[in-house]
């Protein structure tokens, strides 16, 4: 995990082109949408445009393309010309997926492509250009989504552009995925934005807004950790959680029945679960959860925790706030952290009220 600590020890190797640092971090520059190797010669771009990422993959995820000056995805003074030649034929077309006849076409054996990819940069050609296209999809929603952000507080129609791009997002089939374990993506509206839901037959793995940052990389990890194909779909645990969301924004529903799947460490689910003890129109901070989980000076560890939740809402890391009482951070902005605490807030005292 990259902390603000190695942001600002990155920036500076970057800027003096330490050699070091190859294969360290990879940067990807917000104002060209390319990312690169941290001796890159080009021009360096300012702090704030600069996100940082640990492997090439997650840069692709970012919906960053690869520098056509320092080759980030090739060994510095080694450019293999396979490599070349099939980023360049991704980049003509990123949306594409690729199949044995499109390797025939370039005159490559699919097999030696993977055998390259995976041994320079821990991933296949295919995950690549997946890589490619998700991230690609993402970026496409979030330009998208905000032209229309004015209308959050009142809901919206989402064009079939967003869905489109969406579906985009996921995996093969799951006749042709190759794998076992099939989990179902849905597309939610809410009031507060579309949200993404995904979940096997039993129960919920992730739901975020489709315009949190480093979304892509969380469906990845999921992906890969539960060796599944994520495919669009529907399934008994988004039916339910659809109806549950639509309760919750009505004022309806304050207490969450979906059955979870929490993907997490022990101490991840402790905090996890602290957070479902919070009730709602109240708030707690790092510092509490830690004190009352016997570890008073894990706040920093709570913090991390909390900020990998990944179900956003029903585990209610939104009601976690700074010990100043300030809001702090919130994956699906702040904005919504706010509306969603006054929105609790509202509930809780309108049920007291009706109370004899």
């Amino acid at each position: 995990m990259i902390t603000a600590a190695n942001q600002q020890e990155y920036y500076q190797a970057l800027l003096e082109k330490k050699s070091e640092y190859e294969g360290v971090f990879y940067v990807g520059v917000k104002t060209t949408g390319v990312f690169c190797r941290p001796t890159c010669p080009a021009r360096k771009p300012k702090m704030e445009n600069c996100e940082f990422y640990e492997t090439a993959q997650e840069a692709l995820l970012a919906s960053f393309r690869p520098c056509k000056r320092c080759r980030p995805l090739s060994h510095p003074n080694q450019v293999s010309d396979l490599v070349r030649l099939l980023v360049e034929a991704v980049e003509e077309n990123p949306e594409k997926r690729w199949t044995n006849q499109d390797f025939q076409k370039l005159s490559v054996d699919a097999s030696t492509a993977r055998r390259q990819f995976k041994k320079r940069f821990g991933m296949t050609f295919v995950e690549y250009a997946r890589a490619r296209r998700m991230g690609l999809a993402l970026k496409q929603i979030r330009e998208g989504h905000a032209v229309i952000d004015a209308q959050l507080s009142t809901g919206y129609e989402s064009s079939s552009g967003f869905r489109d791009a969406f579906s985009r997002i996921m995996g093969a089939a799951p006749s042709r995925s190759g794998h076992h374990n099939i989990l179902k993506a849905s597309w939610i509206d809410t009031r507060l934005g579309p949200m993404m839901a995904i979940a096997d037959e039993e129960a919920l793995y992730l739901l975020e807004f489709v315009d949190r940052r480093g979304l892509e990389r969380e469906v990845e990890r999921l992906r890969q950790r539960t060796k599944s194909a994520i495919v669009p779909g529907d399934t008994a645990p988004i039916r339910s959680i659809e109806l549950e969301l639509g309760a919750y924004f009505d004022g309806k529903l304050t207490e969450f029945k979906t059955p979870l799947f929490l993907l997490g460490s022990p101490f991840q689910k402790e905090v996890w679960d602290r957070l479902l003890r919070i009730p709602p129109g109240q708030t707690s901070s790092y510092g509490e959860i830690a004190a009352a989980m016997g570890r008073p000076t894990a706040y920093r560890a709570v913090a991390q925790a909390n900020g990998a939740n990944q179900l956003a809402i029903v585990i209610p890391c939104h009601r976690v706030i700074n010990t100043s009482g300030e809001l702090g951070g919130y994956g699906g902005g702040l904005s919504r952290k706010q509306w969603l605490l006054h929105h609790e807030q509202s509930i809780s005292a309108g049920t007291k009220n009706a109370l004899p």
